[in-house]
């Protein structure tokens, strides 16, 4: 299983750590747009110098930030598709595999749910239609424990997936957020759908992104359930150092 590292925390500072991934063990490196990691000009720039520097694997993260492809507001759910889309166009030199965050339900949606739901759908079919033509897939991702997210249970997300009918979706398996949820064992009774993979450790209550073996996820199970999946895994941690540690945590397994 090929390892990439991914980092929010890490943001707000400079591309320079990146470089360094390879000779820390890593083979991929999972860009998140958000904050100064953005897709823009600038940064587009400096994610090809990378590219061309590194033997290094890129898949992207979708933005989320504000954004709601369940959202009823339709000018609000047009500019997250919009966003969404755009970034795609921005990584298709680069990646092959995108990973985004399911919609959420607004004061309105809460009130209307089997629309939002709807809308939700509709959403996640046009990204897949502009990841398509770009020849990318795109992982829907399963959510963390808080309140009026979709795609938390596995039989949720999974019949979500199913609703599409792209070629293109598969599952991103977030085994921190599974384990916020307590469901952890249930998605990984059956892992034919996932395509992509996040790991990163927690208590059980919250998103801690905790270094691998520092919360009570059981690794040993994760990995054994994970055997013979052919796909790239993502440590998302909050340091590069706690990020290491975690390769070597599971390399140890």
């Amino acid at each position: 299983m090929e390892i990439s590292f991914s980092s929010l925390a890490l943001v707000n500072n400079p591309f320079d750590w990146a470089y360094d991934l390879e000779d820390l063990g890593f083979t991929g490196w999972e860009v998140v747009s958000e904050g100064k990691q953005q897709l823009n000009d600038a940064t587009l720039s400096e994610i090809k110098n990378i590219t061309e520097t590194t033997n290094l694997t890129l898949t992207l993260h979708l933005p989320f930030s504000d954004l709601n492809l369940a959202s009823l507001n339709h000018p609000i759910w047009k500019e997250t598709i919009r966003q969404m889309s755009k970034c795609l166009e921005r990584a298709s030199d680069f990646v092959e595999l995108a990973v985004v965050h399911p919609g959420h339900m607004s004061p309105l949606g809460m009130q209307l749910p089997e629309m939002a739901w709807r809308q939700n759908i509709d959403g996640l079919r046009s990204i897949c239609d502009a990841a398509s033509d770009l020849g990318i897939k795109i992982g829907v991702e399963n959510m963390v424990n808080m309140q009026f997210i979709l795609g938390k249970q596995p039989g949720e997300i999974l019949g979500m997936i199913e609703s599409l009918e792209r070629e293109n979706a598969g599952l991103t398996l977030d085994v921190g957020h599974a384990n916020t949820n307590g469901n952890l064992d249930d998605f990984l009774c059956d892992i034919s759908k996932v395509i992509h993979v996040h790991l990163h450790d927690n208590a059980g209550k919250s998103d801690e992104h905790l270094q691998l073996g520092k919360g009570n996820v059981n690794w040993k199970k994760v990995v054994r359930k994970l055997d013979g999946y052919k796909g790239r895994a993502v440590i998302e941690a909050r340091t590069i150092e706690e990020g290491t540690a975690s390769l070597k945590f599971l390399k140890s397994l």
